[in-house]
C-alpha cells in the first residue's frame, strides 16, 4: 500500500487489489469513529481509498503507515441487505453462453453468491457488489442501452450491481427488484454503503 497527497487537504492510498481496499476502509472507518482519524470523507473505489478533508496531510500518512491492520473485515459481523430479484434480465442467455453453463445454473449461482459492497459510483445509490470469482466476469454491452430501467440487477466484468434509478448503462441485464436503493430522505440516502453484505433472494 502507497499513500500519496492529492491537493491540499487529500490523501489517497494505492491498495495491492479489492480485498486492501475493504480491507483499509474498514480500518479507517473505525479509526475515525474512534476519534484517532480526522477526514470529511473516506472514499474506497477499485484499488484506492481517498481521504478528503483531512486538516494535515502529512502528519495522518505518517500515522496511517504505522498503523496494522486487524481483522475488521469479517463478513458475518458486517451488515446484510437481503435483496428480492425476479430473474428475467434479457441478458441471462448471453450470461450463461459467457459461464458456458444454462441459465438456471446462473440464477443458482447468483442465488448462493455471498455479495459485499466494495464502492459506490456511476450515479447515487449505485453500488459495485463483489462476490463473483474472477472466471465469471464478463464484458459490457458494445453499445451501451440508452435506458436501463430503475431496479435492474446486472452484471458487468467482475461486479454486479443494481441501477438505483433509469439511466443509460452496458452492463447486462439478469433480473429486477423493486428494492429501492437511493432515497435522499433516508439515512443513509443509499440503501448500500461500502462493506454491506447483499444476498439475491427470489422475490415473492
Amino acid at each position: 500500500m502507497r499513500i500519496r497527497p492529492v491537493g491540499a487537504h487529500a490523501l489517497l492510498l494505492d491498495c495491492d487489489d479489492p480485498d486492501q481496499v475493504e480491507a483499509w476502509r474498514a480500518e479507517l472507518w473505525h479509526r475515525r469513529a474512534a476519534g484517532e482519524l480526522a477526514a470529511v470523507e473516506i472514499v474506497p473505489a477499485a484499488v484506492t481509498v481517498l481521504l478528503d478533508g483531512v486538516p494535515d496531510p502529512a502528519a495522518t500518512a505518517a500515522r496511517i503507515a504505522g498503523w496494522h491492520l486487524r481483522n475488521t473485515t469479517d463478513r458475518s459481523t458486517a451488515a446484510e441487505v437481503r435483496v428480492p430479484v425476479t430473474y428475467d434480465g434479457e441478458d441471462l442467455p448471453t450470461v450463461a453462453g459467457h459461464w458456458g453453463v444454462d441459465v438456471p445454473t446462473v440464477v443458482d449461482r447468483l442465488r448462493r453468491t455471498e455479495f459485499r459492497v466494495a464502492f459506490c459510483g456511476f450515479a447515487p445509490g449505485f453500488a459495485y457488489l463483489t462476490g463473483l470469482p474472477p472466471e465469471l466476469a464478463v464484458p459490457r454491452l458494445t453499445t451501451p442501452r440508452t435506458r436501463v430501467p430503475a431496479g435492474s440487477v446486472a452484471l458487468a466484468g467482475p461486479y454486479a450491481g443494481i441501477y438505483p434509478a433509469a439511466s443509460p448503462g452496458g452492463w447486462l441485464l439478469v433480473g429486477r427488484t423493486e428494492l429501492i436503493l437511493f432515497d435522499v430522505r433516508a439515512d443513509p440516502p443509499a440503501r448500500l454503503t461500502p462493506g454491506t453484505r447483499v444476498r439475491f433472494v427470489d422475490a415473492p
